[in-house]
């Protein structure tokens, strides 16, 4: 089968190189292109354009890039019809890949893996998905109820990042006294942090973690740093701060940290997962929190808290995303019973999102559909 896979951005990079590798288990002649990135490259296939030329945070950068958008959709669309594809498999990243669906219009089987969060914003976009995706596979159970009030059956596959979770847990060995003297970390708990993938993010809130950091002296801060951003865009923020950075070690981290600040997203989920208690923490343009404000439709921006649907983990918001507001937050995840309480909501968290074997589960489905045809 000839596979057209679209992603737009890091971690939808990571799942679709997983599904891809999956697709190869079943199917015996598997053939690849896409808009993807490296983890993807490994598995075969060509690579068509990198993530990091189509991923943009924020209306206002959104605005900035239009014109950049505009051509990458015009050569995306080329080059699928072009390619001839059996099946393309669109991965998160609406904007960009709605309008991939409505241009192909049924024509080619389109299977969409892990919903964009229209149930957030947006959420007439469920219309959208209906006409024009043939399979929608979620990786959250509330996401099953959304999308039956539009009449439109999904199916539910687990979660992806389980699978990563678990698989690194098991290939781990190391202990953290090893950690900690490999990487030339003192004796102390780790607060860790998780300052966002992308430049805008790191931008706004990193600065602000980093100021709650001489209260804590008898802990010590890590960075878990993207692996898509430069080591020299992180020089300004950590000059002169009592802070260690690393890169390519997020969950080595996290499994050793004793609590973390993490600017909100799938990281939050990652952080839950691996037993930390956490302060979730998010900052942006004043215009795009403005916009963003009156069009999101839930109540928390949390992965974590929208799960639980309850507020398990403290968010710091915009005008509350500052020092004295953290610090009182990061006291009560590290010295009161508030710790124990997210401790044993992570473990009803855990129980809501499934078992591992997401990219297997969602590849059967995809080639069994196929092979009807």
């Amino acid at each position: 089968m000839k596979y057209y896979i679209i992603v737009g951005e890091a971690s939808g990079d990571l799942h679709a190189s997983n599904l891809m590798k999956s697709l190869k288990k079943i199917d015996k002649n598997p053939k690849f292109r896409y808009f993807g990135g490296d983890k993807m490259k490994e598995q075969g296939g060509k690579l068509v354009k990198h993530y990091k030329k189509m991923s943009f945070m924020g209306i206002w950068e959104v605005i900035l890039n239009l014109k950049t958008i505009f051509n990458n959709l015009k050569f995306c669309k080329k080059d699928i019809k072009n390619y001839q594809a059996d099946a393309v498999i669109l991965v998160d990243y609406a904007g960009f890949n709605l309008k991939i669906a409505k241009f192909i219009n049924l024509k080619t089987k389109v299977f969409y893996y892990i919903s964009p969060k229209i149930w957030a914003w947006n959420q007439s976009r469920a219309k959208i998905i209906k006409k024009y995706v043939n399979k929608m596979f979620v990786i959250f159970p509330f996401e099953i109820d959304f999308y039956k009030k539009y009449n439109y059956k999904v199916d539910f596959v687990g979660n992806p990042i389980i699978d990563e979770i678990e698989k690194f847990k098991k290939n781990s060995q190391i202990s953290k006294k090893k950690f900690l003297e490999e990487n030339n970390l003192e004796n102390k708990k780790i607060i860790s942090i998780l300052a966002g993938s992308r430049k805008q993010e790191i931008e706004k809130n990193l600065p602000i973690m980093l100021e709650v950091i001489p209260f804590y002296k008898d802990f010590q801060f890590v960075i878990a740093a993207a692996p898509s951003i430069e080591k020299k865009f992180y020089k300004k923020f950590i000059e002169n701060k009592d802070v260690k950075i690393f890169f390519n070690k997020t969950y080595q981290i996290l499994q050793f940290s004793y609590a973390s600040l993490v600017t909100s997203g799938t990281a939050t989920l990652e952080t839950a997962l691996f037993s930390v208690p956490q302060i979730a923490c998010y900052k942006t343009s004043f215009l795009t929190y403005i916009i963003g404000k009156s069009i999101v439709k839930i109540p928390y921006f949390s992965l974590v808290n929208i799960v639980m649907n309850e507020e398990i983990i403290r968010e710091l918001l915009q005008k509350n995303m500052k020092k004295e507001i953290l610090k009182i937050e990061l006291d009560k995840i590290l010295f009161s019973k508030k710790r124990d309480e997210i401790l044993k909501n992570y473990k009803i968290l855990k129980e809501k999102i499934g078992e591992t074997g997401a990219s297997d589960r969602t590849a059967k489905i995809i080639f069994e559909n196929l092979k009807k045809c």
